[in-house]
């Protein structure tokens, strides 16, 4: 995405890695990547090391990469935007960029209000997602987390992630967003530079088994906080029981949740479009555009 304005000379990229004090692990090991979750969900920031770039300095767009962890931003970005470092938001635009599996609808959410709490006006996000059927992705992210393997296997699991030709396929945001800058102008009120880019796609089906995810996660997360910190033994043994607990709600609850949801959806039409085109925003999913930047 941004491989079309490093090349522009008029364009200054400054770049920033956001790095926690202690750093997460990849590939990571079963019990720390549950671990991680509780304080994922609660958006309880890590210590975090000191940024490079000013942030006091005069950026005319700020773009947030991101991933989701337990349908929240990752904890390093939580981290940033909790920090002091994250005034440099404060009256810029901004745009956020997911890579993600499949489900990113409440960590952008999560995200609009971090970034408003800190200033920031959130101008366009893309969302990257893995585009393989839910039932191999629900194998192959799990493994690439947990032991590095991206790969295919058994002639049946594509290889895990968003692929060559989306990435690829980014560079006409770069293009997009280097043609726009200058229309920014350097206040408020900011228009969106990616609509009619294809930016972001939301799946219908996925909004409800989200909402019903976040509950479950934000309970079980407030109680494995209050049992210990991460890497205590209560919490680990705890964490057993919860993992049981989810393996079970996801073989027997999803499933019967997404039959419940095929059959109501023709009575919430209306509703439902006006949901998908709310958290479409401020992108959205048209594509009139892409032609003129591919």
């Amino acid at each position: 995405m941004m491989s079309p304005l490093e090349k522009r000379p008029d364009i200054e990229l400054v770049w920033e890695e956001l790095k926690p004090a202690t750093p997460y692990p990849f590939p990571w090991p079963f019990f720390d990547f549950f671990d991680a979750f509780p304080e994922s969900v609660h958006l309880d920031p890590p210590e975090m090391q000191p940024v490079a770039f000013d942030p006091d300095a005069e950026f005319d767009l700020v773009i947030i990469a991101y991933q989701v962890w337990f349908l929240s931003p990752s904890l390093p970005v939580t981290g940033f935007l909790k920090s002091e470092e994250a005034r440099v938001l404060k009256g810029k635009p901004v745009v956020t960029l997911i890579a993600c599996r499949n489900m990113w609808l409440t960590a952008q959410e999560k995200m609009k209000a971090l970034i408003a709490s800190n200033g920031g006006h959130l101008i366009d996000n893309i969302a990257l997602v893995d585009r393989g059927a839910p039932w191999t992705t629900f194998v192959t992210t799990p493994r690439w987390l947990l032991t590095g393997k991206k790969n295919g296997f058994w002639g049946i699991f594509p290889p895990a992630g968003v692929s060559r030709e989306d990435i690829d396929g980014a560079a006409r945001f770069g293009r997009a967003l280097a043609d726009g800058l200058s229309t920014l102008e350097g206040r408020p009120p900011y228009r969106s530079l990616l609509k009619g880019l294809g930016a972001v796609r939301v799946n219908p089906a996925l909004i409800m088994g989200e909402k019903l995810a976040q509950r479950s996660f934000y309970l079980w997360g407030k109680l494995l906080r209050a049992i210990g910190r991460p890497g205590s033994l209560l919490r680990r043994m705890m964490l057993v029981v919860y993992i049981v607990f989810l393996v079970a709600m996801i073989l027997t609850v999803v499933p019967l949740g997404a039959v419940v949801r095929a059959m109501v959806r023709p009575f919430l039409r209306r509703k439902l479009d006006a949901e998908v085109a709310r958290l479409e925003g401020p992108s959205g999913s048209s594509t009139e555009r892409v032609a003129f930047y591919e």
